[in-house]
């Protein structure tokens, strides 16, 4: 058996294990410390922010999010649809109710026509709309413009979601910047990790010293214990803040890898009927988290996604469907959804291939191979 090739692995950059020790050293071991701060530090600079405080995962970033800003039982949260179910789950924590708006198809995120059809729909019913929840949808950034312009016509926050977007630029803005508060994760199989971990960031310095205080369960400054309000143990662990900022001294290489990933199994296999790539917008710069295709079973012979995933699982292989659709989803079946079907089509037909930054030239080499190989039995059995 060839040794196995996961879809997105952690990638240690060899300056995790220093942090690691300076913490063990000076016995800062709890939660919260000199790694914490200065890997705060660290996302400030790389996101062009003017605050980040760093948490214990995404999810967690999410929830505190809508909590600063305000979010009500019984509000409407406008949420991407084609996501991991994290982007959405924090909006039931706080009795809101999701709604799903579906993706356009040059990026496959929100799609800003469907986002104003929403709004539109709920001030004509008197509904309050909270938050507006875009994201960019392995590295890919959405398409912010427009979004941000309904954003302040209907006077909603944006809470952007760049938890697999670190690296990626709009405009030559990275994500995580652009809307009222951004949100990170460094889960492993993210393209920089903390082995779990998330962060937001924003340009509203008040929040995220709210979400700092929230997260360290809402302890007032008294000698004692005083708490106003309900908080959260959220905040992330001063040796896994070591690991992140071992990490992130290699961001940079590791989404120029993660780019020439995707540009490798574009050269190598676009030439197959009936696959298509992500094409990234001419405004846009994405970090290539995971490189994805999209295969018409019509154009391509027969061979669907499932039959290449199998394959390439036969062969010890991760790849992996892209997202189902978050109205597609059974905890989710009563929401109502703004829905065009392109995300239905993406999930149906598309696929995540392996994208670690730590793999080599004969490791896609061998994806490739099986790739190609599904095309040619299609071909011969067809003559």
């Amino acid at each position: 058996m060839n040794p196995r090739i996961w879809l997105s692995p952690p990638h240690m950059g060899g300056n995790e294990l220093k942090y690691i020790e300076e913490a063990f050293a000076s016995n800062w071991i709890a939660p919260l410390g000199p790694n914490v701060d200065g890997f705060e530090q660290q996302l400030r600079a790389i996101t062009q922010t003017e605050a980040a405080v760093a948490l214990n995962s995404g999810t967690g970033a999410l929830h505190l999010a809508l909590r600063v800003l305000g979010v009500q039982p019984g509000d409407v949260v406008l949420c991407q649809s084609m996501t991991f179910a994290a982007s959405a789950f924090p909006i039931v924590y706080e009795k809101a109710e999701p709604v799903f708006i579906d993706s356009e198809e040059t990026t496959w995120n929100m799609d800003p026509a469907l986002l104003e059809e929403a709004l539109a729909h709920y001030k004509k019913q008197g509904r309050r709309v909270a938050a507006i929840i875009p994201v960019h949808l392995y590295g890919m950034p959405a398409q912010m413009d427009r979004i941000l312009q309904l954003a302040a016509e209907y006077e909603v926050p944006v809470i952007e979601d760049a938890a697999e977007a670190l690296g990626s630029r709009y405009q030559d803005r990275p994500c995580g910047s652009l809307g009222t508060v951004g949100i990170l994760s460094f889960n492993g199989n993210k393209i920089i990790t903390t082995s779990g971990g998330g962060a937001m960031v924003s340009m509203h310095a008040q929040l995220v010293e709210q979400v700092r205080f929230l997260s360290t369960q809402a302890r007032e400054p008294q000698p004692h214990y005083e708490h106003k309000e309900v908080g959260f143990n959220y905040r992330m662990s001063n040796v896994t803040a070591g690991i992140g900022r071992g990490q992130l001294d290699v961001l940079a290489d590791r989404v120029a890898r993660r780019r020439a990933i995707h540009d490798y199994y574009q050269e190598q296999l676009q030439q197959l009927a009936g696959i298509r790539f992500l094409a990234e917008p001419a405004n846009s710069f994405s970090n290539r988290w995971l490189t994805t295709i999209v295969v018409d079973p019509a154009a391509s012979g027969g061979v669907s996604r499932e039959a290449i995933r199998l394959r390439l699982d036969e062969h010890n292989i991760e790849s992996r469907p892209l997202w189902k659709p978050m109205h597609q989803q059974p905890v989710f079946d009563e929401c109502r959804a703004f829905c065009n079907g392109n995300s239905d089509l993406l999930f149906q037909n598309g696929l995540c291939l392996p994208s670690g930054s730590a793999m080599t030239n004969t490791d896609l080499d061998r994806v490739c191979s099986l790739v190609a190989q599904c095309w040619h039995e299609a071909t011969t059995q067809t003559t």
